[in-house]
């Protein structure tokens, strides 16, 4: 495949540098169909738009496992999980995710055990000089997708989990102290999961035939065999992990309501709709994933531009939910634009696009929008004074969050 005679320069050390900015300053430079540069060495191409989701998204056009590095599996999804499969054996496993994460019913009682965890946790902040709610919004979500999940918590009522559950996602992006925090932390799950995997199969009792952890434990694969325990050990955490990844929406939306209170009313009226909005607008607005990537299969054209097979591609996910040619006023918190309309799913990409029945699309997005819900109305119900410190996101840090994981303080 001929490519136009133009230098492709090595961009590692300006991701590092801009982090989610990186790729929507070369659109803003460029003006070109797509943006082409070099990630360690290889050549790597980046798209954005709806049109460019349901090409991505497309098996007979990029593939997804093949592109996954060691350092994010060994941190955030894990080795052997379903994000690193396609074709069949990832629509088999899909399957089993679908079942689990996009059961209306099975949502209900996961905000259920949510709520409960809430107002038990809300009650004793008061008892507290200050609470960091980063922190707590993670033991709270843990706690909850655990008794959802059917995963036992420790002695110390899930406080270890939730900690190893955030360091997986904190450092999978970066190198250095919370990188190597997040992949002990994995190892560390991984070796106990798989021994209650094991207990499970054995028939341990206590353990709901119809739970998360009772699912993974019987799945067959498309082979027709169960998983590995050490695999069926990622997937368990691939159940929780993400709900756990809810702290940093749930930060973020308090960041919201303490810059723009007028929102507070029509959360704390119970205003469903709004609610919603909100949700969707925390979820737009604020950096979550970077990018994806994946493989092309094949050589490849888009929108005129060539695409070597081999090559890297990445969906710009920030980018696109900063674009002001799809979103008018692209930097303005404003959850009106989500009233009253159908959202198309290849438009708001905060993680990933395509279809999550089938696609790697996360399959738990519902139950990302079903949580933070329920958190912005409890936390605009909430009265709590917001003391001097710094609330700064800076978006070199990935994943960005508040600076000061947002302390509340004579909580009431």
């Amino acid at each position: 495949m001929l490519l136009r005679n133009r230098p492709i320069v090595e961009s590692s050390p300006a991701l590092l540098a801009r982090g989610y900015a990186w790729l929507p300053d070369l659109w803003r430079r460029t003006g070109e169909p797509l943006v082409r540069v070099r990630l360690l060495g290889r050549h790597a191409v980046a798209l954005r738009g709806p049109d460019a989701v349901r090409f991505f998204y497309d098996e007979d056009h990029i593939r997804r496992g093949p592109a996954l590095p060691e350092p994010v599996l060994s941190t955030l999804f894990g080795h052997g999980a379903v994000h690193t499969l396609d074709g069949d054996a990832h629509r088999a496993r899909k399957r089993l995710f679908v079942a689990l994460l996009m059961d209306p019913d099975g949502i209900d009682r996961l905000v259920g055990h949510f709520r409960t965890a809430w107002d038990e946790a809300a009650a004793s902040w008061g008892k507290r000089p200050s609470v960091v709610l980063f922190d707590e919004a993670a033991e709270v979500i843990t706690r909850a997708v655990c008794r959802w999940a059917g995963v036992p918590l420790d002695d110390a009522g899930g406080g270890p989990l939730a900690r190893d559950l955030i360091a997986m996602v904190d450092g999978f992006a970066t190198a250095g102290p919370r990188h190597w925090r997040a992949r002990a932390a994995r190892r560390r799950r991984e070796d106990r999961l798989a021994g209650v995997v094991e207990a499970v199969r054995d028939g341990a009792p206590g353990v709901s035939p119809d739970s998360a952890l009772a699912a993974v434990a019987r799945h067959r694969d498309a082979d027709g065999r169960t998983l590995d325990p050490r695999v069926a050990a990622v997937e368990v955490l691939n159940v929780i992990r993400p709900a756990a990844a809810v702290a940093w929406f749930a930060a973020f939306a308090a960041h919201a309501l303490h810059l723009w209170p007028e929102h507070r009313g029509p959360l704390a009226a119970g205003d469903a709709a709004y609610a919603e909005a909100f949700a969707q607008e925390v979820r737009r607005f604020y950096p979550f994933a970077p990018f994806t990537g994946g493989q092309a299969v094949r050589d490849l054209t888009w929108r005129g531009e060539p695409i070597p097979a081999g090559a890297t591609v990445l969906l710009d996910l920030y980018g696109q939910d900063h674009d002001g040619s799809l979103w008018p006023r692209p930097y303005a918190f404003d959850p009106g634009r989500f009233l009253g309309r159908e959202i198309d799913p290849d438009l708001l990409v905060p993680q990933g696009g395509g279809d999550p029945r089938t696609g790697h699309r996360c399959p738990g997005e519902l139950i990302t929008v079903a949580l933070l819900k329920e958190f912005a109305t409890g936390l605009a119900r909430l009265r709590y004074e917001v003391p001097d410190q710094d609330l700064s996101i800076s978006l070199r840090r990935i994943p960005a969050r508040p600076r000061s994981g947002f302390v509340m303080a004579e909580v009431g």
